[in-house]
């Protein structure tokens, strides 16, 4: 069988609030082949790991007074939002403050951590998959990183582009080059092309709804990221004879995101059959898989190898 990457989607964020060292260190502990950080950027240029710029629902910012009048309400990428930014922060305020689980009904283990996690820096966790690989010596398989780019051109219309500081970082670890194995992700085709032109490190075009013209899509971008409901047989058939590898997002245990048939127990957050879904992706020929839990997604992967 072909290798099949794992890729532990925000780190082990079924186990530990999302984007935080502990929650990277579990997913290696597990097995995950890559971590996948997702970046935006502090006021003062510094590349941290938030799935938003939005920080309200991630952290314990609502509890800091002195921090009150930044809440702000702004329009991202065509949404509005409201709530605390990070371009409004310093590296220095984000380090005063704590991570909190996401989603807290559904993980409710996951709040004990609450309060007690910072916010990682890009290059923390890249220090954190260098001594990984150190651990693992010359012969041992290189563990990744796969890091996204967020709200790009938002961040690129104040100043504060991510492509520069971002390949600089992966270029330091000598990532794709010794180092960390990588890909580079994001929804935005214009940063793509931008770091096509940048860079000869593999670059993923994430798709939510829709594939356009794959040929395209190939100019770009070395693989795509999909979600589940555009995996089928056919569409990575497709893929492949563009030229690209498929890797589907995103694979949670908790019966809220589970098809019906899957599911197990009476509550959203009970936990179903996640293993038997990722088989079923596999079998359709996929690359690789985010999860929220690496230690099962490893296990399905494992698995389907015998």
């Amino acid at each position: 069988m072909k290798e099949v990457i794992v890729i532990a989607h925000r780190g082990a964020s079924g186990e530990r609030p999302e984007h935080t060292l502990e929650s990277y260190r579990v997913a290696i502990e597990q097995g995950a082949d890559y971590i996948e950080p997702d970046l935006v950027m502090t006021r003062d240029g510094v590349l941290i790991a938030r799935h938003e710029n939005e920080i309200g629902g991630t952290t314990d910012v609502a509890d800091h007074p002195r921090f009150a009048d930044r809440r702000r309400t702004q329009v991202i990428d065509g949404e509005t939002m409201t709530g605390w930014f990070t371009e409004d922060f310093t590296l220095a305020e984000i380090k005063t403050l704590r991570a909190r689980e996401r989603l807290p009904d559904l993980r409710p283990r996951n709040t004990s951590f609450d309060g007690r996690l910072e916010v990682p820096t890009f290059e923390e966790i890249l220090d954190l998959a260098d001594a990984e690989n150190r651990r693992r010596g010359d012969g041992g398989a290189r563990l990744g990183v796969y890091p996204e780019t967020k709200h790009p051109a938002h961040f690129r219309a104040l100043g504060l582009a991510l492509e520069p500081p971002l390949l600089a970082a992966l270029e330091r670890h000598r990532c794709g080059a010794g180092g960390a194995r990588v890909f580079i992700q994001s929804f935005d085709p214009v940063n793509l092309r931008m770091l096509r032109g940048m860079t000869k490190l593999p670059l993923v075009q994430l798709l939510e709804h829709e594939f356009g013209d794959l040929r395209e899509v190939a100019r770009r971008a070395d693989a795509i990221g999909i979600a589940k409901a555009l995996a089928t047989a056919d569409a990575v058939r497709a893929a492949h004879a563009a030229g690209l590898a498929v890797h589907v997002w995103t694979f949670r245990a908790e019966n809220e995101f589970l098809p019906p048939d899957l599911r197990v127990g009476a509550g959203a957050g009970d936990h179903g059959r996640l293993e038997e879904e990722i088989e079923r992706y596999l079998h359709d020929g996929i690359d690789g898989f985010f999860t929220d839990f690496p230690s099962i997604g490893v296990r399905a992967r494992d698995q389907a190898r015998r």
